[in-house]
């Protein structure tokens, strides 16, 4: 009796395929390289020879008027909450006025920026909380000022290093989008953003690196085309495909 082979023939290039890990599958994704600390070092001494001294963009006086201005400031372009502050300060620029001219007062005043009720009702009750918890005083603790109505980390780290001289690092759209575009602190997370780059900056240049990083995030390496052709740090900067400059 004759037996006939089966037909099917053994695929060579399946046969050579191996079945794929598990495990591999579960492994997290490779962390992203950052820069190197020399490089880390030269970023920064050179945004420090351009400007050694720089300042936000936000009017204030006093660590008082930093915080009202830095909680008037979320989801509102500076300029429109200077325009607003302007008229604003000129009627209350402590906490004991600002409770005073009420919080119908307040709405009206900053009405021309986004979020105004709300906002209103958060710089009358925070300023109801310096009086009766602070002595009137903006406090230099970053928990202290979490605890205020309308104050969050960021503008935490903001009052911080704006009015107390603290090495803090307020992540905002800016600064989050150039640490990890630059790669000096890549992360998913605001908080990981700052947590990295508390780590990258070098201690002589962590007063600045803040206003340094949202300035340059803001007029420079901009979100939709930043403007590598003219940037300090194009050289260093690993982000792809740099964008070139404008033809006439």
């Amino acid at each position: 009796m004759t037996v006939r082979q089966s037909s099917k023939r053994r695929d060579p290039i399946k046969s050579e395929v191996r079945p794929k890990d598990p495990a591999a599958a579960k492994r997290p994704p490779a962390a992203p390289r950052r820069l190197k600390p020399a490089v880390v070092e030269e970023i920064f001494r050179r945004f420090h020879e351009r400007d050694p001294e720089p300042r936000g963009e936000l009017e204030h006086v006093d660590p008082y008027t930093l915080l009202v201005a830095v909680v008037l400031s979320a989801q509102a372009t500076d300029a429109g909450v200077n325009k607003a502050t302007r008229k604003l300060f000129a009627q209350a620029s402590t906490p004991e006025a600002m409770v005073a001219l009420g919080e119908e007062r307040v709405r009206e005043l900053i009405r021309t920026i986004g979020l105004y009720r709300n906002k209103a009702k958060n710089v009358v009750a925070l300023s109801e909380r310096l009086i009766a918890e602070h002595g009137g005083a903006v406090p230099p603790s970053r928990a202290a000022l979490e605890l205020l109505p309308g104050v969050g980390r960021k503008t935490a780290n903001v009052v911080l290093n704006t009015a107390f001289g603290e090495p803090t690092i307020a992540v905002d759209t800016h600064l989050f989008r150039v640490g990890n575009r630059t790669r000096l602190a890549p992360g998913k997370t605001p908080l990981e953003v700052e947590l990295g780059l508390e780590k990258a900056v070098p201690a002589a240049y962590a007063r600045h690196a803040h206003h340094w990083l949202i300035l340059h995030g803001r007029y420079v390496c901009k979100a939709r085309k930043p403007e590598c052709w003219r940037c300090l740090i194009e050289d260093l900067c690993p982000f792809e495909p740099k964008t070139p400059a404008p033809t006439a």
